[in-house]
C-alpha cells in the first residue's frame, strides 16, 4: 500500500473528524476507494469509534435516473433521514468510474431529485452547523479523476496528495499553520460591509455585513484552503463572468454569465450546457441566489482538474455557490441546490475592494 494512503488515513481521522470512542462514524465511497476506505476504517477502530460502510457499486447512478419513474425520484427513504439524526460523523471518498456518466441524463430529472433532497440536506448542514455532525469530503485517485485532470495516475495521486500536505513529514502541523494564517485572514474580512470584485467581464458587488467568515483548513474537505462566507441574500448585484466551467453531475457548463438584481439572478447565459443551468435554477427560489462567497488560498493548487474539490480551492480564485448557505455563515438561503462556480483572479489585473479600499489584486490579499 502506498504509504501516504495510512497517512492520509490517520490524518482524516484525528485531525479533520476527531473522532472519538464510541462514535458512529459512516465511511462511504465507490469500490476504487477500497484501499483509502480500508484505512481509515482500521483508523476509526483503533480510536473506539464505531464505523460502519457504504460502498456503492459502478453504474447505480446511471440506472437510477434513467429507469426510476417520478414517484421514485421523488421517495426520500426513512433510513436516509435516520441516518442523518444518528451519525456523529460521516467520511465521504470520491473515486469515479467514469466522470460522464450522468451527461445524458435529462437535467429535468436530476432537478427533480434535488428538490426531493432538500430537507435532508438541510438537516445536514443544521447539524453541521451545530457541531453535532462532523463531516470530510475527500479523494482518492483513480484513472478516470487522472483523465480528466489530464495527468497520468501517478501525477494524479502525486498531486492529491500533495494538495493535501501528505508529502510533508507532519502534515497535522502542516494545515495547523494554514488554519493559523486563515483565521487571520478570515478576521480581516469580517470586519468588511461590502465586496466588489472588478475582473475582465465582471463587476460585482456582494454584501456581506453581519456574516462570519469560516477558515476552512483540512476539517471538512480534504485537501482544504479556503476562506468563505454567506452572502446576505438580497443584495448581491451587478454581473460576472465565471472563468473555468462549472461541473454538474459530470457536465460542463461552460462561460457561465450572471447579472444578480436584488441579489437574484435576474439573467443566466452559457455558451454551453444553458440548458442544464436554466433547469438548475428552477429547482427553487432558493437557487438563484448566492449561498456562499469564498477565497481559495491553497497556492499547492494551481490548475483545473474539473474536480470542485480541489478547483475551488486554487490559490488565488474565488468562489460563490448558488443555492444554499453554510447556517454557520449567519447565511439564510435555504435550496436544494449548492453550485459552486469560479472565477481565477490570478494574472488578469483582477481586483476586490472591502469598503471602497482595495484589498487584493491579481490572486493576493494586500494585507
Amino acid at each position: 500500500m502506498d504509504p501516504r494512503i495510512e497517512k492520509l488515513a490517520r490524518v482524516l481521522v484525528h485531525y479533520s473528524l476527531k473522532l472519538r470512542k464510541g462514535e458512529l462514524v459512516r465511511i462511504r465511497g465507490t469500490a476504487l476507494a477500497a484501499p483509502q476506505i480500508a484505512a481509515a476504517y482500521r483508523e476509526a477502530l483503533l480510536v473506539g469509534a464505531h464505523p460502519t460502510v457504504r460502498v456503492s457499486v459502478d453504474g447505480l447512478d446511471e440506472i437510477y435516473y434513467k429507469t426510476a419513474t417520478d414517484d421514485q425520484l421523488r421517495f426520500v427513504s426513512d433510513l436516509d433521514r435516520r441516518e442523518i439524526e444518528t451519525l456523529d460523523a460521516e467520511l465521504a471518498f470520491l473515486g469515479a468510474y467514469n466522470t460522464r456518466a450522468l451527461t445524458r441524463v435529462d437535467p429535468a430529472r436530476m432537478r427533480i431529485r434535488r428538490e426531493a433532497m432538500r430537507e435532508v440536506n438541510r438537516r445536514f448542514m443544521e447539524r453541521s452547523a451545530t457541531g453535532e455532525l462532523r463531516w470530510c469530503l475527500t479523494q482518492a485517485p483513480t484513472q478516470a479523476d487522472a483523465q480528466e485532470a489530464e495527468m497520468s495516475l501517478a501525477e494524479y495521486a502525486d498531486f492529491v496528495y500533495t494538495a493535501g500536505h501528505l508529502d510533508r513529514d507532519d502534515p497535522v502541523a502542516a494545515w495547523e499553520q494554514v488554519a493559523r494564517e486563515q483565521a487571520a485572514i478570515a478576521s480581516r474580512l469580517g470586519a468588511i460591509r461590502e465586496l466588489r470584485i472588478a475582473a475582465p467581464d465582471t463587476d460585482l458587488t456582494v454584501s456581506v455585513a453581519g456574516r462570519r467568515w469560516i477558515s476552512a483548513a483540512g476539517e471538512h474537505n480534504f485537501p482544504d484552503g479556503e476562506v468563505f462566507t454567506g452572502p446576505v441574500e438580497a443584495a448581491t448585484r451587478g454581473t460576472v463572468r465565471f472563468t473555468f466551467p462549472a461541473i454538474y453531475g459530470g457536465r460542463e457548463v461552460t462561460d457561465v454569465r450572471l447579472r444578480f438584481t436584488d441579489g437574484r439572478v435576474a439573467e443566466a447565459s452559457a455558451a454551453k450546457g444553458g440548458e442544464l443551468l436554466a433547469q438548475m435554477l428552477e429547482i427553487d427560489e432558493g437557487a438563484r441566489r448566492l449561498g456562499e462567497f469564498a477565497f481559495g488560498l491553497n497556492y499547492d493548487i494551481q490548475q483545473w482538474t474539473r474536480n470542485i474539490l480541489f478547483d475551488e480551492k486554487i490559490g488565488g480564485t474565488l468562489h460563490m455557490a448558488l443555492g444554499a448557505a453554510y447556517p454557520e455563515t449567519g447565511g439564510e438561503n435555504v435550496s436544494g441546490l449548492h453550485w459552486d462556480m469560479i472565477l481565477d483572479l490570478r494574472g488578469t489585473g483582477a481586483e476586490v475592494y472591502g469598503d471602497g479600499e482595495l484589498i487584493y489584486r491579481n490572486g493576493r490579499f494586500l494585507f
